[in-house]
């Protein structure tokens, strides 16, 4: 199947690991052209050597500034973006108890403004030139609060306001904006959080993952590359009616109709 992915100029946010990195495997094999950003120069130097002939740039993403600086140098000397994939920031693992306001505060800071602050310039110029898709990895703690990911769910549920709400105010301008919401994935990422839910709970971190397994209906975590193929295709041609959804990934983990 042709996604009609060649060619096309894509940047990923967090693309030097995990999804975002599963991400840029998979667009490159579409024969799309690929920018990542880390704010990690050593992340990038690894994801370099595998990433043939991406673009690499490194930026903190919560300062907006920097992030405007960053979309201007990356168009310029990259190519006008098709496509902005969000897959950077994640907020820290805090037992609830252990929240104040400082705590949900960085929350909000290290997930939802990292992803507003590349969507801002780059959706704005999308709408100029009339054409242009943004995928939010975003993830199933806004839906499914749990007591370590307060702070990180309310930004991901936030996220998916600002996905829906950007799809609605941007579709007559020929911008999609796709919001995608993973389970458990096996990444860096989730191993933290096992190691704190075990710390929570009083189990080591073995238990804690044996446990995490039982409780989905496949009875094992998603790939990162399972996660990608999703975001490729939301990304692609063939996904061109696809916007203003956000899409549970998480194997029926939580089964809804909404």
């Amino acid at each position: 199947m042709d996604l009609g992915l060649r060619q096309k100029n894509v940047l990923i946010t967090g693309g030097s690991k995990g999804i975002g990195l599963a991400c840029a495997r998979l667009f490159l094999e579409e024969g799309a052209r690929v920018a990542i950003v880390s704010r990690s120069q050593a992340n990038l130097d690894a994801a370099k050597k595998t990433l043939k002939d991406s673009y690499c740039i490194g930026c903190d993403l919560t300062d907006p500034a920097a992030a405007a600086a960053m979309t201007q140098r990356v168009e310029k000397e990259f190519g006008a973006l098709d496509v902005l994939v969000n897959s950077a920031g994640a907020a820290r693992r805090t037992d609830a108890e252990e929240l104040t306001p400082a705590a949900w505060r960085a929350g909000m800071e290290a997930k939802y403004f990292t992803y507003i602050h590349a969507i801002d310039p780059v959706i704005k110029r999308m709408a100029a030139r009339g054409r242009g898709v943004i995928v939010n990895v975003i993830g199933s703690g806004g839906k499914r609060p749990t007591p370590t990911h307060l702070a990180g769910g309310a930004a991901n549920a936030a996220l998916m306001l600002a996905s829906a709400g950007l799809a609605n105010a941007y579709a007559a301008k020929g911008v999609r904006v796709v919001g995608l919401n993973p389970g458990v994935t096996n990444t860096e990422r989730v191993a933290e959080g096992m190691k704190a839910e075990a710390k929570r709970s009083g189990i080591s971190e073995e238990e804690a993952m044996k446990r995490a397994m039982q409780r989905l209906p496949l009875g094992r975590f998603a790939e990162p590359e399972e996660i990608a193929a999703i975001v490729v295709f939301a990304a692609s041609e063939r996904g061109r009616y696809l916007t203003g959804a956000n899409i549970s990934v998480d194997g029926a983990a939580t089964p809804s109709v909404v």
